[in-house]
């Protein structure tokens, strides 16, 4: 996959994201401080309170589900994972509007995402709403900016949550040659929906582990990436590898708190 550079500008553009990525602007590079320092400090953030509504913050994700041909789980999960890490280092998550700001207001408390799915009109509804949509062999999939979970935008509160799934493949695809790769364990029989949800968290997280100069080059490639759903006693070999980011649930749907759900790694 080749991102193309607008020569007029330091833009680039990845031909799977609908968006133009300018890494060189301070704006990006701002955008990657911001990340590093959330999870660099997370002990002290991630509070919510139910009584405080506000406080209750969400990403939400739309995946692109059609009846007819529905695209594989795994490239849907990578297009899941490619659309979070880039609404969280677009430019303007390096500028003070509202981009940003609702990220900070996310940031500061509990990272939680909701996942949805869309097809036909619904799907094309929420295409102007502030987000990245990002497409892997045709599997698409839409990360907006965060907001209190009150007060979703109504276009996208339409979309279902109940339903999000598909079949694990029988044969996934054996992971890139130097495509940051992101393992999920099959073994906890997690929903697409759910599994969306954590592999968004593993991109996150592998962005903020990750020298400024290596995301720089990734978000040229459109934060290119593979999902492999692995076996358990694989998986477990992975959680320790060198230079590879696990991420643990809070147990809030499907899994125990504290269960390791995906491990995201620079290389395969």
């Amino acid at each position: 996959m080749e991102a193309r550079t607008n020569p007029m500008t330091a833009e680039t553009n990845p031909p799977n994201l609908d968006v133009d990525l300018d890494v060189t602007s301070p704006e990006f590079k701002i955008a990657h401080d911001r990340l590093v320092e959330v999870f660099t400090h997370r002990s002290a953030r991630g509070t919510e309170n139910p009584d405080e509504p506000d406080t209750v913050q969400a990403m939400q994700i739309a995946l692109n589900l059609p009846k007819q041909h529905p695209p594989s789980r795994h490239d849907l999960l990578a297009a899941a994972a490619q659309a979070v890490v880039a609404v969280c280092l677009n430019p303007q998550a390096g500028t003070d509007g509202e981009w940003s700001a609702a990220l900070n207001r996310w940031y500061d408390h509990r990272i939680r995402k909701v996942t949805r799915r869309a097809r036909n009109t619904g799907w094309q509804a929420v295409q102007n709403l502030p987000g990245v949509t990002s497409s892997v062999h045709g599997a698409q999939a839409r990360a907006f900016i965060p907001s209190a979970v009150h007060e979703v935008e109504p276009l996208i509160r339409k979309l279902q949550i109940k339903g999000t799934d598909l079949p694990l493949a029988d044969h996934q695809p054996p992971p890139r040659a130097d495509t940051p790769t992101i393992y999920v364990d099959a073994g906890l029989g997690m929903s697409l929906g759910k599994a969306a949800a954590q592999v968004g968290h593993g991109s996150m997280l592998l962005a903020a582990h990750q020298p400024f100069d290596w995301v720089q080059s990734w978000a040229r490639r459109g934060f290119e990436l593979c999902v492999v759903e692995t076996d358990p006693d694989v998986f477990a070999q992975l959680v320790d590898a060198p230079g590879a980011v696990t991420i643990r649930d809070i147990g809030y749907t499907e899994v125990a708190p504290n269960t390791a759900t995906v491990v995201a790694s620079p290389r395969p």
